[in-house]
């Protein structure tokens, strides 16, 4: 029962992750300075925020990873397993750069978004090869890893270019609930990621109370 609780609160929380990334981030005065999580990492280059835009193409790439991570805690062997990690691979294409991008600015501008991606497809790939090999804790811990990135450096950056766009537009600018929405989903599936590793923490110990 307990499990089954978890595995509906992971797909609540990915589910939010997922649908922050559509909703409004930078809720302007107007609708043309109203950007979801989709745009604004585009939109603010022209501010000058350097390499730091990237943070908020992270989602994406957390939610890629941590969908191919979820399969591991799911009976192997299974065509749902390699649907969830081929559903994980095409999230993470969220952060493709766009061929313009790739085709007349400077390498620096997209490669690590590139790069990240690779790393998605990687992690689904070895998630396939792994399944059964792998210690039972260590998905939970590496979901614990992606729901804090996920949650804190796009709202921690987020909170960092809020002046430059105030001072740009000439208002205040507030946060948007694509934001609010994608630190709740990363952190529901941190927050489930912990219990259950103190649940299998707890059984180890019970099966060795010499520990």
């Amino acid at each position: 029962m307990f499990r089954k609780q978890s595995q509906s609160l992971l797909l609540v929380g990915l589910t939010a992750v997922f649908t922050a990334y559509f909703l409004i981030w930078l809720p302007g005065s107007a609708v043309g300075l109203q950007f979801i999580g989709v745009e604004i990492g585009e939109w603010i280059k022209f501010l000058g925020v350097g390499m730091g835009r990237n943070w908020f193409y992270v989602p994406p790439v957390t939610l890629g990873l941590m969908l191919s991570l979820v399969t591991l805690t799911w009976p192997p062997r299974r065509w749902q397993n390699w649907v969830m990690r081929g559903l994980g691979i095409v999230v993470s294409l969220l952060s493709f750069p766009a061929i313009e991008a790739i085709r007349f600015e400077a390498a620096s501008e997209w490669r690590l978004r590139l790069l990240l991606i690779g790393g998605v497809v990687l992690t689904a790939v070895l998630a396939g090869l792994a399944e059964r090999s792998l210690p039972d804790w260590l998905p939970w811990l590496l979901l614990v890893v992606l729901g804090i990135v996920g949650a804190v450096f796009p709202f921690w950056f987020y909170l960092q270019i809020r002046p430059l766009v105030s001072q740009a537009v000439g208002l205040p600018v507030g946060i948007g609930p694509g934001v609010w929405l994608n630190g709740a989903g990363h952190l529901l599936v941190t927050a489930v990621a912990i219990q259950r590793l103190r649940v299998k923490k707890d059984r180890v110990f019970l099966q060795n109370p010499a520990l």
